[in-house]
């Protein structure tokens, strides 16, 4: 093996326990993961491989043979998985002709017996060696590269965390990760009781400095903990919005455990908007936006969260990654002249310097499907859960309905954008001192910077972080700021972009 951690040991009392804890390993396992099984017959391999392949497949009654005479058997789930038994191997080079090598460059291989395969397995592989224990129940000590390793310490300290909080064995089930350091879990109670969701967000690792000694992070004003969450949380719900409750909570450690607000969204089937939910969806932004939110939040316990406000220098740090990332994305690696990034940076001053007299509140800064929450069985404003609030700021109103009509992630047509606008604009009307032409104007300046920052941080995701699959959205992005050019405020950096060789594309096809 590869340079290793210090060991893991865990005791498992039973086959129950080994279960479990495959359900758990599930959850620490990336494609490319090679689990190899060391143990002597009845030590627990096969349950522990049992219970995780039928975690994935999210089915408890899944029949999982054993591959003890044919070798390998290979399960076509969301991530790939092949369960390889070694036991009757007799020589290392037919693992080429099983397909290893093929097996982890797309998925999960787990490998009982895999002394057999003498040194053809991965140097970085993750070992868990079974034994029996004294007390009838089994020892299990892990070994693999710190990288592997601290995925394993992540999820056995979720689980004491949940054993602390009155869920011993309760079933765990990846829910979704981000962009982020954040990932949540659903958790299913063994008493039948309603199912939780759990937040995994550890403190997040400073970058490297890149401005006055800040990182990316602190220069546009993310949480760096689970603090901001639930301060943020905490003041929806003082005002009567569904903000889910936190029921458990270790703030150092970066985990919540949260109320369930349901799995239904703004979209149907097929990921198109549902009208009437985004209707009730901007209606609740508008009641948001007319509630006043204090700038210092105070949580039990004396933490102070005060919310940061959208600044200057956010806004324009967030709009030069289209001229990081995408103008040399677009240009096959050639950056922007001096000359190019000094008129940019120069519009930008003068389009904040246009908004300093906008309508203000809180801003939660990505108002959009992937975080709204339908609740049909609920009436008003409790009918709309928001999550994903953690990075709010106060800044332009119209941010958030920018987030909203111009939805990152799904398109929204021209008609429904409008009729979503106009259902905004009504509602704030009816409260005093609300000027329109003033908002609409920063819903335009808010529509370019937001859509600035996205086209950039699309190309960004792409090449630095390895993850291509945003660059589907770039189209909708580039045409959410044809949208925002169509006010006049708008035509220097129109300009600019035309001048730059930026595409402005007339529908977001």
């Amino acid at each position: 093996m590869s340079a290793e951690a210090t060991p893991l040991s865990i005791h498992l009392a039973d086959d129950a326990a080994t279960a479990l804890f495959g359900e758990d390993l599930l959850l620490a396992l990336q494609i490319g993961d090679c689990v190899a099984l060391y143990g002597d017959l009845g030590a627990g391999k096969s349950t522990l491989s049992r219970a995780l392949i039928r975690a994935l497949a999210g089915d408890p009654d899944l029949e999982v043979p054993s591959p003890t005479f044919t070798l390998v058997q290979s399960y076509d789930l969301k991530i790939p998985i092949a369960h390889f038994d070694l036991y009757r191997l007799s020589d290392e080079s037919e693992l080429d002709e099983l397909g290893l090598e093929e097996a982890l460059a797309e998925g999960i291989c787990l490998i009982e017996w895999p002394s057999k395969a003498g040194r053809a397995l991965p140097k970085n592989r993750i070992e868990i060696h079974l034994a029996f224990a004294p007390d009838g129940g089994r020892t299990l000590t892990i070994q693999a590269p710190e990288g592997r390793l601290s995925r394993l310490r992540r999820v056995i300290e979720i689980r004491r965390f949940l054993d602390g909080h009155g869920h011993k064995e309760a079933h765990r089930q990846h829910l979704t990760g981000d962009a982020s350091n954040r990932a949540y879990e659903h958790v299913y109670p063994v008493d039948g009781s309603a199912r939780l969701v759990l937040m995994d967000a550890p403190k997040r690792p400073n970058g490297p400095p890149i401005r006055d000694g800040k990182p990316y992070s602190q220069l546009v004003h993310l949480a760096e903990d689970v603090r901001p969450f639930v301060a943020i949380g905490q003041a929806l719900r003082e005002r009567g919005f569904a903000a889910p409750n936190v029921l458990a909570q270790d703030l150092d450690a970066g985990l919540l455990l949260l109320e369930d607000l349901g799995e239904d969204g703004v979209l149907d089937s097929e990921g198109r908007p549902i009208a009437e939910r985004y209707r009730a969806s901007a209606a609740c932004l508008a009641a948001i936006h007319d509630k006043p939110f204090d700038r210092e939040i105070v949580l039990p316990g004396g933490h102070r969260h005060r919310i940061p406000d959208f600044d200057r220098a956010a806004m324009k740090f967030e709009g030069e990654l289209l001229l990081d990332w995408h103008l040399p994305w677009k240009r096959d690696g050639q950056l922007a002249t001096v000359e190019e990034r000094t008129r940019y940076l120069a519009i930008w001053d003068k389009l904040i310097d246009e908004i300093s007299d906008a309508d203000t509140s809180i801003v939660m800064r990505d108002f959009h499907s992937p975080n709204i929450i339908w609740r049909e069985d609920r009436d008003g404003y409790d009918r709309v859960g928001l999550i994903d609030f953690q990075d709010a700021m106060i800044g332009p109103a119209a941010y958030d309905l920018v987030s909203l009509v111009q939805d990152a992630r799904v398109t929204i047509e021209r008609p429904l954008m409008d009729q979503l606008m106009a259902d905004y604009l009504s509602l704030r009307a009816m409260g005093p001192d609300f000027d329109e032409s003033r908002f609409l104007k920063s819903w335009a300046i808010m529509s370019a910077q937001r859509a600035c920052k996205l086209n950039g941080l699309w190309v960004r995701l792409k090449d630095r972080d390895g993850k291509p699959g945003y660059m589907r959205h770039l189209p909708r992005t580039l045409w959410h700021l044809t949208v925002a050019f169509e006010h006049p405020v708008l035509a220097p950096l129109r300009n600019w972009c035309i001048e730059a060789g930026i595409e402005l594309p007339e529908s977001p096809a």
